[in-house]
């Protein structure tokens, strides 16, 4: 059985797995207090060239959008999102259970403009009526975003100028970070999106970790008592040394970005191929998710064989699904999908 899912299907790169054999029987103290953790922060700050950044380890997506929202956010504040954003269509209603509103934005190929945002906060602060309402108290995109897709320097640049023009921050979702900065589309690196944006997470599950998220607050912006904020809310991992460690390890000889080339590059010859077989594309993706329409009898004949993710109903007769590589899909993998497709 083949498996396009998504891209943390497995464990993890054979180095952090290495490292973890290799320091299991060290003591070491907790909470992310580890010579491993520290290290990893030293090196996230040199590969962001933002030295006063603060940095924290978090174990899943789900929980660092929650707890970085949540602590950043007043209680009559909300989040502008695009409308498939994650937070907003995949973790359960998250963002609300905190107390906080989801203000949804209508996308394009997953992406909101920062006229689109600009509008919105002007349109609010002219409200008479805006005491009643939530206020709008933060920005949140993902790169890439839910369709693959990526923003530019120039629009990530732009909505940056909006956001710092109001006071509120821009907070980027980074679960995939690593595929979206390997892309040969992108023209963004780690250094511009610490520049552009107050906080931001690199993300590890379905980067090579077993588990975790690295957050990056880089204008000496991290909430007051922060780690408690985390401890509260059941982030805070007692062997800390098991984020630090592998995020040491990922950012130790550009291992992080070496191996987020191999999804890309796997991506690319998948994408060549169904466009030699006359497949359509939902949209186009330059990273690792690939959308495809298929017809509903081809589908369920494929499930037989594949599995992947339902994304959309696309008409009565065609379905939109998504095939998603990772940094350990292997050609042969590429090459069976496509013999059967």
């Amino acid at each position: 059985m083949l498996n396009f899912e998504s891209d943390y299907l497995e464990g993890a790169h054979e180095k952090i797995l290495q490292r973890m054999l290799a320091t299991n029987e060290e003591k070491l103290s907790g909470y992310g207090r580890d010579k491993y953790s520290a290290s990893a922060v030293e090196k996230i700050r040199q590969a962001c060239l933002c030295p006063e950044a603060d940095v924290q380890f978090i174990a899943g997506g789900t929980m660092t959008n929650a707890l970085v929202i949540a602590s950043l956010l007043k209680k009559i504040e909300g989040v502008i999102a695009p409308e498939t954003g994650h937070i907003t269509t995949h973790e359960t209603g998250a963002i609300e259970f905190s107390g906080h509103k989801v203000l949804s934005l209508p996308q394009t190929n997953g992406k909101i403009s920062a006229q689109q945002i600009r509008d919105y906060l002007e349109q609010f602060w002219a409200d008479g009526n805006r005491e009643f309402m939530v206020f709008p108290g933060m920005v949140y995109l993902s790169h890439p975003t839910e369709y693959g897709t990526l923003y530019s320097k120039s629009e990530l640049k732009n909505i940056s100028e909006v956001c710092r023009e109001y006071a509120i921050p821009l907070f980027l979702d980074g679960a995939r970070l690593g595929y979206g900065l390997a892309s040969p589309e992108s023209d963004l690196t780690l250094p511009l999106i610490a520049e552009y944006c107050d906080v931001f997470y690199i993300g590890g599950t379905k980067v090579g970790a077993l588990l975790g998220e690295a957050i990056v607050f880089t204008k000496n912006n991290q909430p007051e008592y922060f780690i408690a904020h985390m401890k509260q809310q059941g982030a805070l991992l007692a062997k800390g040394r098991l984020l630090g460690l592998q995020f040491d390890t990922l950012f130790t000889d550009q291992l992080y970005f070496e191996i987020s080339q191999q999804a890309i590059a796997m991506a690319q010859r998948l994408k060549e191929g169904l466009l030699a077989k006359n497949y359509r594309f939902y949209l186009d993706s330059p990273t690792n998710q690939q959308f495809v329409i298929l017809a509903n009898d081809q589908m369920e004949e494929l499930k037989k064989s594949v599995a992947f993710s339902f994304w959309e109903k696309y008409d009565d007769q065609h379905t939109v699904v998504r095939f998603a590589t990772s940094w350990a899909t292997k050609q042969t993998e590429i090459d069976e999908l496509l013999a059967l497709l």
